[in-house]
Order: structure tokens, then C-alpha cells, then sequence
């Protein structure tokens, strides 16, 4: 009769097979800084975000899944995890996890978006409730950094789109307090740890 050895991750962490890591035990995280071009899909054709992983990731299971989805011309913070309690506990609402965005739009700001988005009254085509409200911060008359706490579908192109104006480049700096390292550059992925992830669920002081 076979039986599972188990051992604690800081340990199976440290052992090496032929000089070269073993594989993260289940309850991975890791933070991709994902390119523009890439898909946060298994299925679609195209260049997609786990041709940036190790090729031996796609057979883990249970798999590695986007927590929350970045579209093909986003680039930025992107979370996976075969952590299933923890991609539910950031995507859900009850816990309103607060993503920042750096936007770059078509035409100048004219001023009022900033009160438009923190107001908790925008509605989108199509939505059947308001938007929570958002902070923008300008950076230049085409430039801004938009903090949300929701992940709608095209969520901020739509804001933006509401207000009359277009997103040209759109890139995830953050969420919660889980800062993009300026060392990890397009493509590049890093593990997370506890301490990390912790910093997700931080809430704005402002």
C-alpha cells in the first residue's frame, strides 16, 4: 500500500533533484507582468500567458488559473494560483480588492471625470446597477492612474468610454498594496509568498 509523504513547504522548497529546484507544492501564487498580446486563456489561439511560465506548470493539478483577467492589449499585474479559496477570496466583491491602473487616452481629461468615477452613480450600457465609486488621480491631460475595487467586463475602457473619451494603453500597476517589482520586466514572473498576498487584501487609507 503506497502512502503520501508529505513534508513542510519550507522544506520541500529547499530540496533539489540533480542540482535544480522541485516544483512549488499546491497553493502557488505567482505575479506575471503581463505583455501586451497575451491571453489570459488555455483555449484561444494566439500567444497566450502560460507560454510565459515553465512548460512542466501546465500538467500541475489543480492548474494555474488567472486570478481575474487581464484582456490581450492590458499589460500589467496578473495573478495566478492553483490556490482555488484564494482566487475566489480576491475576485470576490465581499472583499472589494482595490485594482490601479495607469491609462493613457485619445484626448485630454476635461475635469470632471475625477468626480464622475467617485461619485457611485456611472452606469454602464448595458449594467443594471451603478459602478462602485473610483479614484482617479491625473497625471498629464492624457495620462491618469484609475483605482477600482470591481473587475466588470472591459471595466475601465467602458469609464473611460462613458465620459467620451478612449483608452489607447492601458497597464495594471497593482492591487491592494501588491506593487509591480520595477525589476520584473514584461514577461517576467516571480513566486509570491504569505507576506505578499497579504498585502492584496490591504485597504486605501485615502
Amino acid at each position: 500500500m503506497s502512502k503520501r509523504i508529505s513534508m513542510p513547504p519550507d522544506l520541500a522548497e529547499r530540496m533539489t533533484i540533480n542540482g535544480a529546484a522541485l516544483d512549488p507544492l499546491p497553493g502557488m501564487v505567482v505575479m506575471l507582468n503581463k505583455p501586451v498580446g497575451y491571453i489570459c486563456s488555455r483555449k484561444d489561439s494566439g500567444p497566450l500567458v502560460y507560454d510565459l511560465l515553465p512548460d512542466r506548470w501546465r500538467l500541475r493539478k489543480p492548474m494555474l488559473s488567472p486570478v481575474g483577467r487581464l484582456d490581450k492589449e492590458t499589460s500589467g499585474l496578473l495573478l495566478l494560483t492553483d490556490d482555488g479559496n484564494l482566487l475566489h477570496q480576491i475576485t470576490s466583491p465581499n472583499h472589494a480588492v482595490r485594482k490601479t491602473y495607469r491609462v493613457t487616452l485619445a484626448r485630454p481629461l476635461e475635469g470632471q471625470e475625477a468626480d464622475v468615477f467617485a461619485s457611485g452613480e456611472l452606469q454602464l450600457t448595458g449594467e443594471k446597477r451603478p459602478l462602485n465609486p473610483a479614484k482617479l488621480d491625473i497625471l498629464t491631460p492624457t495620462e491618469a492612474r484609475l483605482s477600482i475595487t470591481e473587475g466588470r467586463y472591459h471595466q475601465v475602457r467602458r469609464m473611460f468610454a462613458a465620459v467620451g473619451n478612449h483608452v489607447e494603453a492601458l497597464h495594471r500597476e497593482s492591487q491592494g498594496d501588491l506593487t509591480l517589482p520595477d525589476n520584473l520586466h514584461a514577461g517576467a514572473w516571480c513566486r509570491l509568498n504569505a507576506d505578499d498576498i497579504a498585502k492584496v487584501f490591504a485597504k486605501s487609507s485615502s
